[in-house]
């Protein structure tokens, strides 16, 4: 196509978008985006799932306005959560929790929230100019990657593991394996045998979900842990030093932030891979190249720099494959796909070359978006940070209630309850006994494909090697491929001699051999049975994946069982955070967690509208030690939140046995 015509489309493009209405479109998708995004658990593909609807009948450049406007903030707007509660607001801003709440917990939330709003903005434009050429140029490039180098850049992802392995680098490599065999529970991808399922319990045959054990492993034990302290988050209830001083943060690393937007674009293009690796690469990116590490994962300006300088530009990127050849870079962009359609557009070549202006309209759509998300988080950064200064014991039983929300849209069941206190429980013993959590879900994120990566690959190559051994050395080792292998051995390398400056727990006493030797136990035993039951898999295709990674990982845990039988009490290997909780908290770990329990026995009774309104009201009569009238109050406003919110998105909540013999109005049906 000549550039000077695809010059004037994009110029004509500008000016489309730059119409009243057309801003007022995108406007909207922004402040939606922003409400939606500072949800936990929620994230782009419900925004864009409540918007689907509109799609009919609205002209083309304003419904492109509304849902490029969703999309663009999300990845903005959901680093609220991560940043001050500890709480990932999607798989996009795990890596940002690692520094960024440590930091909101020193006073600095107002610093971090404004270095992560600056570094968006810059990563969303920097993807958004990349974008713009990258329509005429990237086929070739998308071209290029086949399943070897798909499978090398998801290899490249899980390398992050040493970067996180923490003090004892044989932990995050238990960590990561266990989350990998987690992952494979449920039906294979390629030949759908069963794996630790069975269908006579149909709910983990479609195997566990991304939100519930996102959720599980950061939500759960960082409610727990700061319900245990009964204070604010923040030490001392100062907001620290407001956004002027983010905004400089970012300024002092703009070259971090470049490098780490051109990592965001790249991975993006890839389909499959965006938000749920691109975090933890750019992380790794940063660690593996300062020179002092000692702060990462204590409360690093850079640690919140990097992920959310490429977690926005990712965006930019994913949009490429989308448009050019109609292939969903992630979950939000097939429903992306899904409002074209609906407003009669069809990504591909034919959209690039006959509607052009449409597609720089996306593309400019994409820029502005990210220039109103980033500005109204910034001026509101000063006032949602006040929450830190709030007690926690206030905010507690409205977070949990979001999560539950969050996690039952999942599967729409109550088991997807039980599902998130079950690995809340995991994640409270990870982060008890010092085991990497990043490492786990980087482990679980990245285990499904994976596995498809490595089995059609080897199919192929298998192909090519019957062919010719040349041949199927060729297809193996492209210079892509050699140049991620160089990459990944890089990483690996760097990030073993970095690990222990990387400490996601600051304090680590040591405590007794019998808990860390007894959870270390249990999970050995889970890595047993798995490879049993990955070597009774009858499909070869469905059984080597699993097999494979679960001994790698039943041999680190042995490994670590023997350290522990030989090494003394004082060693690393027997770090247990409860050791040194012990009389700093004046609430119990269980008798915490046991709140939840009580809320999941009373939603499988009543239902969770019924049981949610009991448990606030028993939770703030006794922990929030409020009054009769002010819990009354306190419970209404979190019911009449949860319900309006119900409302607009269209769900419904979890049922229970009541439901089943008495008919109930909505919400309680």
């Amino acid at each position: 196509m000549d550039f000077s015509v695809a010059m004037g489309e994009l110029v004509e493009a500008f000016v489309l978008i730059f119409q009243p209405v057309q801003l007022a479109y995108l406007f909207g998708g922004v402040l939606l985006g922003l409400s939606i995004g500072v949800l936990p658990g929620l994230g782009g593909i419900a925004g864009l799932a409540l918007v689907l609807p509109f799609m009919y009948g609205m002209d083309p450049v304003a419904g492109l306005a509304l849902m490029v406007g969703l999309i663009a903030v999300i990845p903005t707007s959901d680093t609220f959560s991560s940043v001050l509660l500890g709480i990932p607001g999607s798989s996009a801003s795990q890596a940002t929790v690692l520094d960024g709440f440590p930091l909101a917990k020193q006073g600095h939330a107002a610093r971090a929230l404004s270095a992560a709003f600056a570094s968006s903005l810059f990563g969303g434009l920097f993807g958004a100019v990349i974008l713009s050429f990258f329509i005429l140029i990237a086929r070739p490039l998308i071209l290029a990657f086949g399943l070897p180098e798909m499978l090398m850049i998801t290899i490249l992802g899980m390398s992050m593991v040493a970067i996180l392995a923490g003090r004892v680098p044989l932990k995050g490599v238990v960590a990561a394996g266990t989350g990998i065999m987690a992952g494979t529970i449920g039906a294979a991808p390629a030949g759908g045998s069963l794996r630790m399922s069975t269908y006579d319990f149909p709910y983990i045959v479609d195997g566990l979900q991304l939100v519930i054990v996102g959720l599980g492993i950061y939500a759960v034990p960082e409610i727990v842990s700061l319900l245990r302290q009964d204070r604010p988050i923040a030490e001392g209830g100062t907001l620290g030093d407001g956004w002027v001083q983010g905004v400089k943060d970012w300024w002092d690393n703009k070259w971090l932030s470049v490098r780490c937007a051109v990592i965001g674009v790249l991975v993006g293009v890839i389909p499959g891979l965006g938000g749920s690796v691109v975090d933890w690469i750019a992380y790794g990116s940063a660690v593996q190249t300062a020179k002092d590490r000692s702060m990462f994962g204590q409360g690093d300006i850079r640690g919140v720099i990097a992920p959310e300088s490429s977690n926005n530009a990712k965006e930019g990127g994913g949009l490429v494959p989308t448009l050019i050849f109609g292939i969903p870079g992630s979950g939000s962009m097939a429903i992306f796909l899904g409002g074209l359609a609906l407003l009669n557009l069809s990504p591909g070549p034919q959209m690039v070359r006959n509607n052009l202006d449409i597609t720089y309209t996306i593309v400019w759509s994409l820029a502005l978006a990210n220039v109103f998300g980033a500005g109204l988080c910034i001026l509101l950064s000063k006032y949602i940070a006040k929450l830190t200064t709030i007690r926690f014991t206030i905010l507690a039983p409205y977070l949990f209630m979001m999560i539950a929300f969050a996690a039952f849209q999942s599967r729409q069941s109550p088991l997807d309850l039980a599902a998130l206190i079950l690995i809340g429980i995991i994640g409270i013993l990870l982060r008890r006994f010092d085991f990497s959590r990043p490492a786990f879900l980087i482990g679980f994120v990245l285990s499904q494909q994976s596995e498809i990566f490595v089995n059609q690959a080897f199919q192929i190559a298998g192909a090519r090697f019957r062919r010719s051994f040349e041949n199927g050395l060729d297809y193996i080792l492209s210079p892509i491929t050699i140049v991620l292998l160089i990459l990944t051995v890089v990483s690996i390398v760097v990030g073993i001699k970095a690990s222990k400056n990387i400490r996601e727990n600051i304090d680590a006493p040591t405590g007794s051999k019998m808990a860390p030797a007894i959870f270390l136990g249990v999970v050995t035993v889970y890595l047993l049975i798995s490879v049993i039951d990955a070597f009774g898999v009858s499909r070869l295709q469905d059984k080597v994946f699993p097999l494979t990674v679960g001994l790698v990982t039943l041999a680190g845990a042995v490994l670590l069982l023997i350290r522990m039988w030989r090494t003394p009490e004082t060693d690393d290997v027997f770090i247990d955070l409860e050791e040194g909780a012990e009389g700093e908290a004046p609430h119990g770990l269980w008798s915490t967690l046991a709140w939840f329990g009580l809320l999941l026995g009373l939603t499988f009774l009543f239902g969770l509208i019924i049981a949610q309104i009991g448990f606030m009201m028993g939770f703030f009569l006794t922990r929030g030690r409020f009054g009769l009238t002010r819990a009354a109050v306190a419970t209404a406003i979190g019911i009449a939140f949860i319900m309006g919110l119900a409302s607009i998105l269209g769900r419904d909540f979890p049922p229970g046995l009541l439901q089943a013999y008495v008919d109930l109005p909505w919400p309680l049906h």
